[in-house]
């Protein structure tokens, strides 16, 4: 429990056998309200692993699902579904270890405070070397500018790690399954005229190597994905930010 907040931690995962263990250590070790711990659960979704990720990750304290059918959002949506029902806030989190566990209270900070979604703003002064190659950074600008442009949200990163009410998530219906998971989440969010905010978070070299922006294949299909679910939002229909929907001020410093 965090200040009022019941939050569950989601991690998809997929041979990440060197890291999990890590990361749900760290989560774990995270404290709340009154010294207790900061999650009510953890859970990793293993995505098809040929390693022991799930071995490792329930040593360390986890609850494991599986989740064949590769896909970021089908893991995703396999974490969502483990979790309980008392879980009022969810906590993505990747497993390769390229965040800090602990800057999640900044992200439950900003929903204990109004928000909807809270988005970790990977900025550049807080970059690891190396944690975000060139072409993953400026791949990030470009869907921040679109968002920007065809939206009017002040966005400038779609970084994985982020929180988020789980009754919003249930009404944005969420349908990308792969690459445009994170994307879709923020302009469905936005264009319902939720309080989406980003928080500054930093960012490390994560633990092996990215199955997306370690592959050209990866880099090129992630690219395409995050375009064309822009595309396809925007040609649903959706009209921009209204200008008497809620408004908290981003809160990047």
């Amino acid at each position: 429990m965090y200040r009022g907040l019941e939050v569950g931690a989601v991690l998809p995962a997929r041979d990440e056998e060197a890291a999990v263990g890590l990361v749900v250590s760290d989560l774990r070790s995270l404290r709340g309200d009154g010294g207790g711990p900061l999650l009510s659960e953890v859970v990793v979704c293993d995505n098809g692993s040929t390693d022991r990720t799930a071995e490792v990750a329930v040593a360390a304290g986890a609850r494991v699902v599986r989740e064949e059918r590769r896909g970021y959002g089908w893991a995703c949506l396999a974490g969502i579904r483990a979790l309980r029902p008392e879980v009022g806030v969810v906590l993505f989190v990747d497993a390769d270890r390229s965040v800090v566990p602990g800057e999640g209270r900044a992200l439950l900070d900003a929903l204990a405070g109004g928000a909807d979604l809270a988005v970790g703003s990977r900025v550049a002064e807080r970059l690891e070397p190396g944690s975000l190659p060139p072409h993953q950074r400026l791949g990030n600008h470009l869907a921040a500018f679109l968002i920007r442009r065809l939206w009017g949200h002040p966005t400038t990163d779609l970084g994985p790690f982020r929180a988020i009410r789980r009754e919003v998530l249930d009404r944005l219906v969420m349908s990308e399954v792969t690459f445009g998971w994170t994307i879709e989440m923020q302009v469905k969010a936005i264009r319902a005229g939720l309080r989406v905010v980003e928080v500054p978070v930093s960012l490390r070299q994560r633990v092996g190597v990215s199955k997306i922006s370690g592959t050209v294949r990866g880099t090129v299909g992630s690219a395409w994905k995050i375009l064309s679910t822009i595309a396809r939002l925007r040609l649903a229909g959706n009209a921009p930010h209204s200008a008497s929907a809620p408004d908290i001020p981003c809160l990047r410093r």
